[in-house]
Parts: structure tokens; sequence; C-alpha cells
């Protein structure tokens, strides 16, 4: 997994939270609101905010054991000596939305999931599985990591990239730059269904661009990237998705056309191949220092 220079957050302390309830938006999208517990301890940073997401796989008892810097080399050791069975599943996921306290409803989170394979057809992966079938009440862990949407103060020229693991990361940038932020957008999903709309400044273009089933994801993307006129004036970049495809922007936009690296920021999600939560690449991603 690869990074570009973060932004921290205030505290990165463990924090309880509680389902709320679940909806699908698409079928291969399922939104879980979060909220209860400690909200009052997560402090909303907006654009691409990322946490650590322990499900309790293996029940409650699993959340209980999870040592309080998880997301850090020896923590991150001390997590994987829970047992099998027992040990929740952690997964890297974005703020799709955050609504503060009102009236008699407490603050709540939104978190987006894409949908792989089927719970009902024992295809899902466990994250796919537990918000296809998660119920109000269940508990859940996370950890605040920061932003990786890092532009220079008043650069409001934008180019968004990502594949559909982006989508509620891009979406949130959209809703978190101001109204006179300019730009391009390009998104790849798997199908039309998945190119859920949101809302974003009028200067805002979003292209969607739609993969086929024997496409590698993210090379459309990076592909439509590379086809693209670049403006002039200043503007900052923000890829994320399957790792080639994040660093592949940079490498494109940095080595090829000339951009400033620090007009990059840069995050790759996911890597073909390296899905599973032990796999080495998983284990390096969780234990490196983020600063």
């Amino acid at each position: 997994m690869a990074f570009s220079k973060l932004v921290k957050p205030e505290t990165q302390e463990l924090v309880h939270l509680t389902v709320l309830r679940s909806e699908r938006l698409s079928p291969h999208w399922m939104r879980v609101t979060l909220g209860g517990g400690e909200i009052e301890k997560f402090r909303p940073m907006g654009f691409d905010q990322w946490f650590r997401l322990f499900l309790p796989i293996g029940g409650d008892a699993g959340l209980d054991r999870v040592p309080a810097k998880a997301n850090k080399m020896f923590g991150y050791l001390k997590f994987l000596r829970i047992p099998d069975g027992e040990r929740p599943v952690m997964r890297n996921y974005s703020v799709r939305a955050y609504r503060p306290a009102e009236g008699e409803r407490g603050a709540e989170i939104d978190v987006d999931f894409v949908l792989h394979g089927s719970a009902a057809e024992g295809t899902a992966g466990p994250a796919s599985r537990w918000a296809e079938t998660c119920t109000p009440g269940e508990h859940v862990l996370i950890i605040d990591e920061g932003l990786t949407f890092n532009p220079e103060r008043g650069v409001d020229r934008v180019l968004l990239v990502g594949d559909e693991t982006a989508l509620p990361a891009i979406a949130s940038i959209a809703a978190s730059v101001p109204a006179r932020a300019i730009g391009t957008a390009i998104i790849e999903v798997p199908s039309l269904d998945d190119a859920l709309d949101f809302p974003h400044p009028e200067g805002l273009s979003v292209e969607w661009v739609l993969r086929p089933h024997d496409e590698q994801p993210g090379a459309l993307a990076l592909q439509r990237v590379a086809e693209l006129d670049l403006p002039a004036e200043t503007f900052h970049t923000y890829a994320a998705g399957e790792q080639s495809l994040a660093s592949g922007v940079r490498k494109l936009l940095v080595g090829e056309r000339g951009v400033d690296k620090n007009t990059v920021s840069f995050c790759g999600y996911w890597k073909i191949g390296a899905a599973s939560p032990t796999s080495k690449a998983a284990r390096e991603a969780a234990a490196e220092p983020l600063g």
C-alpha cells in the first residue's frame, strides 16, 4: 500500500461504535451507519478521512482484545495473536459522510462498502458479508487515520481519480472542497449501477469509466488520465483505489507530464491478488509508520 504525505488526526485511540442501520444503495454497494458508543471521541475532518475498521466476525470478545495501537507495528503483532475465529477482521474505510448530533439524534458516520460476491451464496469476503448481514446494535471499533488529500492552501483546481473503492472518498472530497472548486473526477466502476451520483461543485465535471469484466481494475481510468489536457494553472491530484492505479497516476503525472510531486496525493487501497488480511502485503501496510 502506498501513501503520500498524510494529515494526522487529532487522536488515534480506539473508538467503540454501534451499527445504527444499513441500506443497500445498489447491487454492489451497502451503506452502514455507525453511531452511539463513543462517537463523541470522533473528530470529523472531511475530505478523504479514513480509518481502520475492526469487525466482530468472532463476536464482541474479539473486539475487547484489540490492542490500543493495533494500527502500529507492535500493536498489530499483538492483534495477530488473537486466536483465529475470535480475531476481528480489520479493513480500511473512508468516512462517506458525518452528521453532528442534532436534537434527540446523536452524531452519525456513514460507511459505504463495495460488495464482492454474495453473502447468501457464500462467495462474499468477510467484510462484504458483514456489511450485507449486520444488524442494528452490533459493535465495531475504529482507529482514525486522518487524510491523504492534502493540497496547498488556496488551490481549488483538482483532479480526482479512482476505481469504485475510492468513490466514497472522492464523494466526500467533492462535498468538502469550496463551491468555487473546479476540475475533473474520473471514476472507474464495474457497472453503471455502481456509478452512484453525489453532490459536487458546479465546476467539477464527473466522468464515469465503465470497466468490462475482463479488464484489469484501474487500467481504463489510468488511460483516461493519460488522455487529459492538463491545465496550465496549479492543480492538486488525488488518486486512490487499486495500488497500480494510485501509483500509476502519480508516475504518469510526475514522471511523464512534469507535475510537481507535492501536488499529487495518492493512496493504494488494495492490490490485485493480495486481499487477504493476513497476507504479507496487508501486514506490511498495517504495520508501516503512517507519517
